[in-house]
């Protein structure tokens, strides 16, 4: 038979360990006496389960997390749409061919070659001369200039060959002459045009009284020219040297020394092959100047009439670099005039038994230019 069990509650002796009977008030082998709080601590302990750790959060610290929580996904959303938005890189095949077999060419179309297409020269036009008509007034007709329809027909110079039924080629387009302005340039700009210049080279030790010394130009001349503020100069420095400028050489004798012949005029205004046709015109001849003109120096201005022929011309000396033609040499007849014109420096030389001035060259004659000049009659007076 099996051992009965023993159901009835008990208790544990504190000290010894013995296993009591619940209603023992003394352990039986130590002795110890029980006390009621041990046994109802015993009796009334209840069997709990196992229950979640519980977390307490203040408010404060809800919304940071939150917060932290939001971010966190913002990042994430970003993220993903940059990776979305990356370019897509398309891996190409290298394909190899083998030398057996061998590609077939394509002819490409035939592309067309540009080809300069010229453009057609205007033809002249046909005019038949009607009575009363002058060079000067089918010119005007036509917008040309007369030594154009001179040169078109091999037309005498003064153009006074016309007859009635006489067709005439008319050349088209021609560029009407436009007038320069007859203004005054400043003396000083034209004298440094025409100044002849030496170009120097500052070197080691140089001062600017031994380059003045060297080619006897003064040194408040260098320095003016060269728009220097002191007497100092720097080696390496570029210098214009005005050769116009050179003093006359100092000597015992007492016949002053005579400057070297002039260089040749050059003339500035107005243009070669001008045309002036207003009634009130100026005709402002101007040239630059060749240096500083002694007091017996000047320059001799020369204008002919072409067309008049041989006898009609004036010559007038002048001191400034400028002469206005007089009014009185415009001709009154109903052809235009061509008039030539130069300028050559002169020097007194003596006077005649009349008491007239004699003058004789000192330097080169300018080369000469043309200008074309309508008649009174003919010439064209500006609407207001």
């Amino acid at each position: 038979m099996s051992p009965e069990k023993n159901t009835s509650p008990t208790q544990i002796c504190p000290t010894c360990g013995t296993r009591l009977s619940i209603d023992a008030n003394r352990c039986l082998v130590c002795g110890t006496e029980l006390t009621k709080s041990e046994k109802s601590t015993k009796t009334n302990k209840a069997v709990q389960g196992s229950r979640l750790p519980q977390i307490t959060l203040s408010l404060p610290v809800a919304f940071g997390l939150f917060a932290l929580l939001l971010g966190f996904g913002a990042i994430v959303v970003y993220v993903a749409l940059q990776r979305a938005a990356a370019p897509v890189q398309v891996v190409t095949e290298t394909v190899t061919l083998t030398p057996t077999s061998a590609p077939s060419l394509t002819a490409s179309p035939d592309i067309p070659t540009p080809s300069h297409t010229p453009q057609p020269t205007v033809t002249p036009l046909a005019y038949t001369v009607k009575l009363g008509d002058t060079c000067g007034s089918i010119a005007f007709s036509f917008d040309v200039t007369i030594q154009s329809l001179v040169l078109q027909n091999d037309l005498p110079a003064d153009c006074s060959t016309l007859i009635e039924g006489q067709v005439l080629q008319i050349p088209q387009p021609t560029p009407t002459a436009t007038t320069l302005p007859s203004a005054t340039l400043n003396p000083a700009e034209s004298t440094k045009a025409a100044c002849p210049l030496d170009f120097y080279t500052v070197k080691e030790n140089d001062t600017l009284s031994a380059i003045s010394l060297n080619y006897n130009v003064r040194m408040d001349a260098i320095r003016d020219w060269n728009g220097l503020v002191n007497d100092v100069v720097r080696f390496g420095q570029q210098l214009e040297i005005p050769l116009c400028m050179r003093e006359a050489t100092p000597g015992p004798s007492p016949t002053p020394t005579l400057p070297p012949p002039y260089p040749p005029v050059n003339l500035l205004l107005p243009a070669d092959g001008a045309v002036f046709a207003q009634i009130n015109e100026i005709i402002t001849l101007q040239w630059a100047s060749v240096g500083n003109l002694r007091e017996n120096e000047a320059y001799a201005v020369s204008v002919e009439d072409l067309t008049e022929g041989q006898g009609r011309k004036i010559v007038e000396y002048v001191s400034d670099t400028k002469y206005i033609v007089p009014a009185s040499f415009r001709t009154g007849d109903s052809i235009p005039h061509i008039y030539r014109w130069w300028v050559l420096t002169v020097r007194q030389a003596g006077t005649d038994e009349e008491g007239n001035t004699v003058w004789e060259p000192a330097g080169a004659v300018s080369a000469s230019r043309v200008f074309t000049w309508l008649s009174q009659s003919e010439a064209v007076t500006p609407a207001p």
